[in-house]
């Protein structure tokens, strides 16, 4: 194991306070939110059981980044929208979408700092 790696080693959470591993070097039953939601699953309540620790090179945002892990034995099925709660966020989307100028679908999200479609912005600023 590489000093990097061994860095961030602690699988007790002696020096992190919580069970700490390298990139890509968890348990296989702890995964990552992003990993449960491909499962179909969610945390069910428990917290974080876990974290992986790494050195970030990225530009702008350099030091150790942290992607925290949840055990997947303890994880539940994700719930399962009603009908009315579909229509009610499907209702909220178009709301969204629709320019209050022109009341258009404008097809996309509108900028909050326009207010409007971009068409509508235009026509004001010309």
């Amino acid at each position: 194991m590489s000093r990097i790696r061994a860095r961030f080693w602690d699988p007790t959470g002696d020096r992190h306070g919580i069970p700490t591993y390298p990139w890509q070097m968890a348990p296989p039953h702890l995964l990552t939110l992003r990993q449960l939601a491909t499962r179909k699953l969610r945390p069910g309540g428990q917290g974080v059981q876990a974290q992986i620790l790494w050195a970030s090179r990225r530009h702008g945002a350099p030091g150790v980044r942290a992607a925290y892990l949840y055990d997947v034995r303890f994880a539940l099925p994700k719930r399962i929208p009603t009908s009315a709660q579909l229509a009610a966020l499907a209702k909220a989307t178009a709301a969204r979408r629709t320019c209050p100028e022109c009341k258009q679908d404008a097809g996309y999200v509108l900028p909050r700092h326009l207010g409007t479609c971009l068409d509508c912005a235009q026509e004001r600023a010309a």
